[in-house]
């Protein structure tokens, strides 16, 4: 399974711009971690879980983060780094943790099989879904238009100055590995991907394209907090079947809904005593997600203080995840 799938036309780099809440000191090394903060206050060890583009990433890894720093007595890092970075972050040490990985099989391959200097930690309980979306209105003054084989049919309809004489596909961070160049290409649709730069683009994009009565096709995925906000409906492509998606030249067919997981690396996985379990027994629902993500950009408050309203509202969840 291939997929949230962030990017593969630009490179890849690590953002200058801190999270809230984050703290970041790459001069700290990774400690093997104790049982928790001693009496004489010095820390359990850091843990370094990178930070990936997207507010839903964040929102997990602020409440992971919390939970190390309040309930077990870690330092945490939480450094801004692009998808591929962050998996070559586990073979220099820069990297312990990815909270919430969208499938990469080649990057599985390469870093855990091969490699052998990251594993597998288990789901994170969300289920992602990336897709073509519309404004609603479109879809109830349009009928047809969620299907596929009409895109061409409207496609003057998303003509824009930056798309010419073709739709426009509004696309996000150019870190964001993605089919859509495949998929415009071997379905022949008359479109032209336009990259507005990050996910606040996607997001403004579809709030006015709903406020304003704006023609609007997107990439964008699902969960976010924006859904709870915005009514959009999802255009149906060729839907998926294993392995549709295994040559990314050829790719056809729709992205599959896929089981988030977590990834750590091995050295932490070897020596992160109650950090690692933590990380391990962590598990989450959509819901829970974009509850956090949404006062993140929402209501104005930074990634700590969000995970800490989170956290005081759901006490049985989150006292499983902590080690016994």
């Amino acid at each position: 399974m291939k997929i949230r799938l962030l990017a593969g036309l630009l490179a890849l780099g690590i953002t200058a711009m801190g999270c809230g809440g984050a703290t970041v000191d790459t001069s700290t090394s990774s400690a093997a971690p104790d049982a928790g903060a001693s009496a004489s206050g010095t820390t359990a060890g850091t843990v370094k879980i990178a930070i990936n583009p997207w507010v839903g990433y964040e929102a997990s890894a602020n409440v992971v983060a919390y939970l190390l720093k309040n309930e077990l007595g870690y330092e945490v890092e939480l450094p801004e780094i692009k998808e591929q970075l962050a998996w070559e972050g586990f073979e220099t040490g820069d990297v312990d943790v990815i909270i919430e990985n969208w499938g990469h099989p080649d990057l599985k391959k390469q870093f855990i099989e091969e490699k052998k200097v990251a594993v597998e930690a288990g789901s994170t309980g969300n289920k992602g879904v990336i897709g073509w979306y519309i404004p609603k209105w479109m879809a109830d003054e349009h009928p047809g238009i969620t299907d596929w084989k009409n895109l061409n049919k409207y496609a003057e309809l998303f003509e824009t100055s930056e798309s010419g004489d073709k739709g426009q596909l509004l696309f996000g961070d150019p870190s964001y590995v993605s089919n859509e160049a495949a998929l415009i290409n071997n379905l022949k649709l008359d479109y032209k991907i336009v990259t507005g730069g990050s996910e606040a683009a996607l997001i403004k994009g579809a709030q006015q394209a709903q406020a304003q009565k704006k023609p609007l096709l997107f990439y964008f995925w699902d969960p976010h907090w924006l859904f709870s906000q915005t009514e959009l409906v999802r255009v149906n492509l060729p839907p998926y079947t294993e392995g549709c998606d295994a040559d990314p030249k050829k790719v056809a067919c729709d992205y599959p809904e896929m089981d988030l997981d977590k990834i750590v690396s091995k050295r932490f996985a070897d020596t992160g005593g109650k950090a690692y379990e933590l990380i391990k027994n962590f598990t989450w629902t959509n819901e829970d997600q974009n509850a956090v993500a949404d006062d993140m950009t929402n209501n104005g408050m930074t990634g700590e203080e969000a995970a800490k309203k989170w956290i005081e509202a759901n006490p049985a969840k989150w006292q499983a995840w902590i080690p016994k």
